[in-house]
């Protein structure tokens, strides 16, 4: 599949393990979405009129969201000043991340409170791990579809489907077919994700956070050989 290429392949990756993280931390935590600021929007406002765990987590993640891809932003541009491989050693810390939030997980969790103070470390550390990923790929895979925020790659789909059902503007037709290919597979990826992620958390709970790292180490390799 010309498709295939290795940028494509490893979004596709990213964009599975930013839907089994996302809903893992969702049923895991509360309500709270560790991939997708928005969301925790909506539930951090639902939580206000209805009660229930996991206020702070959620009105924490937006911030800490921030100053991580700032972070990651600023380190990358240090190392590249410096001729080192910014792209590599930020995969490799988000690795380390996920791999903190799946230990803290299986370890504490489930968490019965979600405002607790370990529950609260364990939301940080998922956040942080997807902020390092959405940030990475912003940067080092700009052509690619996003990883973690389906809601824009489900419009440019639509869109760039309506126009080639209407051949508007044929001049531009094999990038928006290109382009809406990509799109597709990185939507199904997430999909996927969710689902296999609801799957196995429903029988083993946080341990379907190894898939994830899995993943993100196989995303990794990928891109390392390059």
């Amino acid at each position: 599949m010309k498709y295939l290429t290795h940028p494509l392949t490893i979004a596709i990756l990213l964009a599975f393990n930013g839907g089994v993280v996302d809903t893992a931390g969702f049923l895991g935590l509360h309500g709270l979405f560790v991939a997708h600021v928005t969301g925790n929007f909506v539930t951090m406002g639902a939580a206000i009129i209805g009660g229930g765990h996991g206020f702070i987590g959620k009105l924490l993640a937006l911030p800490e969201f921030v100053v991580i891809v700032a972070l990651a932003r600023l380190a990358g541009t240090a190392m590249r000043r410096r001729n080192w491989p910014a792209m590599p050693i930020l995969f490799v810390t988000k690795i380390l991340l996920l791999i903190t939030f799946t230990v803290m997980a299986i370890w504490h969790g489930p968490f019965s409170d979600g405002d607790s103070s370990i529950a609260l470390w364990t939301s940080a550390a998922g956040v942080a791990a997807m902020a390092m990923q959405t940030a990475v790929q912003r940067v080092h895979l700009a052509d690619m579809p996003p990883s973690t925020m389906m809601t824009g790659s489900t419009v440019q789909a639509t869109l760039d489907a309506v126009d080639l059902l209407t051949r508007a503007h044929p001049e531009q037709r094999a990038a928006t077919r290109a382009r809406l290919g990509r799109l597709c597979c990185t939507i199904f990826a997430f999909a996927c994700g969710c689902a296999i992620s609801a799957l196995l958390f429903s029988y083993v709970g946080f341990w379907c956070l190894l898939l994830a790292v899995i993943v993100a180490m196989c995303a990794t390799d990928l891109q390392s050989s390059r």
